[in-house]
């Protein structure tokens, strides 16, 4: 091995082991969420979207849905905000009214379920529905979502300072949580890389 050769062995290693401990510290995050008992009770939960198969939400937003709706029973929050816009993948209406849809099959009253129907992202979701809370004069707030979106989820939140808030999330029996949690990785750096460049603009 040249000289050329050797001088990039220990930059490489370096990196690798940033990669590393940056996997670790991405999957740590999720688990320690996973174990993070609510407090207390919310004034809404925002259930955040995910899509629509024939304008139904699919099985694995389901399991979002009815996580919010068991915790909604149990008197966790009294308004749910269902958030999410439309799809690319050919639905003709919002994964907020798919949601909203299957919450009232489900017996919750009409006035209990406000829509956020413009996000196309887990930042706008957030935000979107932070202005809704706002406007609506709701304070605290329960983020509801699967386990390995769960961390990003949180740090979007405390981002947008939506203080007080609390995640709660869901397994899945019909994800592949294994796949999902180590992409997560990849998407909580994108969100970094985000978060650099509007602090950079602001």
């Amino acid at each position: 091995m040249g000289k050329r050769g050797r001088a990039w062995r220990k930059p490489a290693a370096i990196l690798v082991l940033l990669a590393v401990l940056w996997t670790g510290y991405i999957q740590w995050r999720i688990y320690h969420l996973e174990t993070e008992p609510l407090t207390g009770k919310s004034d809404v939960g925002i259930v955040l979207g995910a899509s629509l198969w024939k304008d139904e939400p699919s099985p694995g937003l389901k399991e979002r849905l009815d996580h919010a709706y068991r915790l909604y029973r149990e008197g966790r929050f009294a308004v749910f905000l269902v958030s999410g816009g439309l799809d690319a993948n050919g639905a003709t209406i919002t994964e907020a009214e798919g949601m909203r849809r299957y919450l009232l099959a489900k017996g919750v009253p009409e006035q209990a379920v406000l829509t956020e129907t413009k996000s196309t992202s887990t930042y706008e979701n957030l935000r979107f529905s932070q202005a809704i809370m706002k406007a609506s004069g709701l304070k605290s707030s329960i983020v509801i979502t699967h386990a390995y979106h769960g961390a990003r989820s949180e740090d979007i939140a405390r981002y947008l300072r939506m203080e007080p808030f609390q995640v709660s999330v869901c397994g899945s029996t019909v994800l592949n949580m294994a796949w999902h949690k180590s992409r997560e990785t990849l998407a909580f750096t994108k969100w970094e890389l985000q978060k650099l460049g509007m602090f950079i603009r602001s």
